[in-house]
């Protein structure tokens, strides 16, 4: 796949997050867990789960200024790997983008895999963890990205919870809104870089691969 070609991006990441959907409603009927079981309406649920975005995108901020290696490797990969392909997509595209990610893998491993744990080991306890401790090993690009993924996870199984009543579009607006400035963020990076190269190269002599007179 080429990396700035929006379409197949956007066709494979629908793919993928359609694909991690179908996977939560699978494994949940055959356990006997309704994925959306604790998905309702509430403007509380909206307004906490988009407040409780920031924290998160803010620590996703301070991790792309700090000089930590582990840190730069992932900001690397990020910029390599997601920066053509996001930089190629419309502003509403990454709405999309952010709005399947926030509702597949929160129905996945919020909806799906914590109360399974839940129910299986008879401890909340044992369903936040090991619910995170999957996620974490889903994002496994570099194992201090999994350990952010996790501890991301974690706080998201709290959202999932901090209203007083469950509800998971609490955690999804909260995915989904971190996902899209991210986005944003790695956009921004990503042609801020090309543009350093561009500029580089404009400022090479226009002979420089040929040989001295």
């Amino acid at each position: 796949m080429k990396l700035d070609d929006r379409g197949q991006f956007l066709n494979l990441s629908g793919l993928v997050e359609g694909g991690l959907i179908l996977i939560a409603f699978l494994i949940g009927w055959i356990v006997n867990v309704d994925p959306i079981e604790h998905l309702k309406f509430s403007w509380a649920a909206l307004v906490w789960g988009a407040l409780a975005a920031l924290p998160m995108f803010g620590l996703f901020v301070l991790s792309q200024r700090l000089t930590f290696h582990p840190l730069r490797r992932i900001r690397r990969f990020l910029l390599e790997a997601l920066g053509p392909s996001l930089a190629a997509c419309r502003w509403y595209d990454l709405i999309l983008l952010a709005a399947l990610a926030g509702w597949a893998e929160e129905i996945l491993f919020r909806g799906l895999l914590q109360p399974w744990i839940e129910r299986s080991f008879e401890s909340a306890t044992a369903g936040l963890i090991g619910s995170n401790v999957l996620f974490g090993l889903a994002h496994l690009i570099t194992p201090t990205y999994a350990l952010f993924a996790g501890v991301m996870g974690l706080y998201l199984g709290f959202v999932f919870d901090a209203t007083g009543e469950r509800n998971l579009l609490a955690p999804i607006t909260t995915h989904a809104l971190y996902d899209y400035l991210a986005f944003v963020m790695v956009v921004r990076s990503y042609r801020r870089e090309y543009e350093k190269q561009d500029d580089a190269d404009d400022s090479q002599p226009a002979n420089r691969d040929l040989p001295p007179l």
